[in-house]
């Protein structure tokens, strides 16, 4: 928000009560447009090389993450799935957010529904702390229309983050 008189805001100055009052509305909305636009959850990857399945929607638009692992304890990871200003691009990335997972994958897939993958991308190694991010090779996994997965016997067991920009499949008029 300007404060210069050119704009009709420095006159507030001697309106402090005002002045405060406009601040916290405007983060409000701010805070309300972005939490219907985007959202970041928690949840847990867990071992034990049984298949599991982590979701998040976005009004009509979801994101799947479905992974079975072996080692290790429980790992926190993330999933936020975001929605582009215009309503045309659906975006969901899926991570550690300590960086490097412990844990050995022996599959993954990451699904959208109601958009088409434009770009997907697959990290051994998230970017954290001064790291950079490690990508995978493009060998390891397989880019399709609505999903991410694993290729069978190229991929290393290893995996920390994932990342998938979806078109929306919005009618044209």
């Amino acid at each position: 928000m300007a404060t210069s008189n050119s704009h009709g805001f420095g006159s507030l100055s001697c309106f402090p009560t005002i002045k405060v009052l406009l601040i916290c509305l405007s983060t409000a909305v701010l805070v309300s447009s972005s939490k219907e636009r985007t959202k970041t959850v928690d949840f847990n990857v867990k071992p034990g090389g049984v298949v599991h399945t982590f979701s998040e929607k976005i009004r009509d638009y979801e994101c799947s993450f479905t992974y079975a692992s072996q080692g290790g304890t429980n790992e926190q990871w993330q999933m936020s799935v975001g929605l582009s200003d215009d309503d045309k691009l659906f975006s969901c990335s899926v991570w550690r957010p300590q960086g490097k997972s412990y844990l050995f994958f022996t599959q993954f897939k990451a699904e959208v529904k109601g958009a088409k993958i434009e770009y997907a991308s697959a990290f051994s190694q998230a970017g954290v702390g001064g790291q950079k991010d490690v990508p995978l090779k493009g060998e390891e996994y397989v880019t399709g229309e609505s999903a991410v997965t694993q290729k069978d016997g190229k991929f290393r067991a290893e995996l920390s983050k994932l990342i998938i920009i979806a078109r929306t499949q919005h009618d044209e008029l």
